[in-house]
């Protein structure tokens, strides 16, 4: 199993929380420059993946990957038929944002993405609530959040649903509010990540000047346990950290990650990994990028593999098998007999960090 990343840098505006390296995109010439060297980076990589190896998977992500228009997504997509045998692919996913498909162009962006054979669609909304959006610097509110997934919901047959707590401000009942409006909205599949203080975010800035404070541990895991008790009674199965799915939904591309599967990265700042030993990884410069600037890599330890099998598998529900972590499992870890699996228990995923640490080999 194989699977292709790329990475399309663009924002409309920077989040106040985001840390990923994006740049706003204030010229268009900059973005067909963008597709045109992405064209030729997919070519030049058309030998990375052994002979024979089914590319299961295509992830584009962001970044926002809904700023393209339709015919440079067009452009992106026969780069890659043109360039690898994608007739094995069962997942092919692309990032949106809300206010992206509710603007004018927004059917002819639905419409370009089906004749790609994009079948699933990841729509970022993180609040239902006002007030936080505006906070958050989202450039969507509450009901453009709404109808945008009807519309996804209406077009794709898989829809996952991002959002965001453990934010100062966001109250539990507010919380809860938004969980129960994400699964009514009939979306297969919803991640949640608790808001962190990311290094470069402006959030982080306002946290260093004093004007903005994390909630504490207990309003956290509390919210946390909301998350998985709702989902839970909505007919999710949590098969992540941050991930839940209706059952059969999870997402295969991300699943293969956490199961060192190989991957291709495009774009800058792109990831790739060879499945054994190699990871690389494209500079997260959009300019030096277009000026060909050369990717940097590493080669993995034994003691790097075995530290990349624990934290991937741990954070899955599936776990990871006994003979990798031997005699050294503790209380804190579940045993299936069944399975001959160790994973860890579905509320200790709150301080699976914690956990983790444990496993891992120090130099």
């Amino acid at each position: 199993m194989a699977g292709i990343y790329i990475h399309v840098p663009f924002c409309a505006s920077f989040c106040t929380y985001c840390g990923f390296y994006s740049e706003v995109l204030r010229d268009s010439a900059l973005a067909g420059r963008y597709v045109s060297a992405l064209c030729r980076e997919a070519a030049s990589q058309r030998g990375f993946f052994p002979q024979g190896a089914a590319i299961r998977t295509v992830y584009i992500g962001g970044g926002t990957p809904s700023l393209l228009s339709p015919s440079q997504f067009e452009d992106i997509c026969a780069a890659l038929a043109a360039s690898f045998d994608l007739s094995a692919v069962e997942e092919f996913t692309v990032e949106v944002n809300p206010d992206d498909i509710c603007r004018s162009g927004g059917r002819e962006l639905l419409k370009a993405y089906r004749s790609c054979g994009v079948n699933r669609v990841s729509v970022g909304v993180q609040s239902f609530h006002d007030a936080h959006l505006k906070w958050m610097n989202r450039r969507h509110d509450a009901v453009e959040a709404g109808k945008a997934v009807e519309l996804l919901t209406g077009s794709f047959g898989n829809v996952s649903l991002d959002l965001i707590f453990g934010y100062s401000g966001l109250t539990d009942e507010e919380w809860e509010a938004d969980i129960r409006k994400a699964a009514a909205l009939g979306v297969q599949h919803i991640s949640a990540y608790q808001m962190s203080l990311d290094a470069g975010s402006m959030l982080s800035k306002l946290a260093d000047k004093g004007r903005y404070a994390e909630p504490d541990e207990d309003a956290c895991r509390r919210q946390y346990f909301l998350l998985q008790d709702v989902l839970d009674e909505e007919g999710f199965v949590q098969y992540e950290i941050s991930n839940f799915c209706r059952p059969g939904f999870h997402s295969r591309h991300n699943s293969a990650y956490w199961a060192r599967e190989p991957y291709l990265g495009l774009g800058p700042g792109a990831h790739s990994f060879d499945g054994g030993r190699r990871r690389s990884w494209n500079v997260s410069d959009l300019r030096a990028w277009l000026d060909g600037a050369a990717a940097e890599g590493e080669t993995l330890s034994d003691a790097d593999i075995y530290n990349e099998k624990v934290m991937l598998g741990l954070r899955t529900s599936a776990g990871v098998e006994a003979t990798l972590i031997g005699e050294s499992a503790k209380h804190n870890l579940s045993f299936d007999a069944a399975t001959g699996r160790y994973s860890i228990g579905r509320r200790d995923m709150f301080v699976s960090d914690s956990i983790i640490r444990d496993y891992l080999k120090t130099d």
